[in-house]
């Protein structure tokens, strides 16, 4: 049982990395993680039936990809609240 683990284990697999984010660095977002909360909220909005505002086919595309592009492009419009603003 023992040569089955090994077997497994040394079998080479593809795994899809993630989405290069160097390459949506704009100046409007500041920081990583703030454009992967607006790359999930954007998302969201495409999955219930928003229209996409880039040239990239959202039914042969993943959302989030889709959302990403439209970052990148500066195509989606938003404002960090300051603490209190809310």
């Amino acid at each position: 049982m023992a040569e089955n683990n090994e077997e497994l284990n040394t079998e080479e697999t593809d795994i899809e990395e993630g989405p290069d984010l160097s390459m949506y660095d704009s100046p409007e977002i500041d920081s990583k993680y703030r454009l992967i909360i607006l790359a999930a909220q954007r998302s969201k909005q495409l999955q219930r039936g928003a229209q996409s505002r880039t040239s990239i086919d959202v039914r042969s595309h993943k959302p989030t990809r889709v959302a990403l592009r439209e970052l990148a492009e500066g195509l989606v419009k938003y404002r960090v609240l300051e603490p209190g603003m809310e």
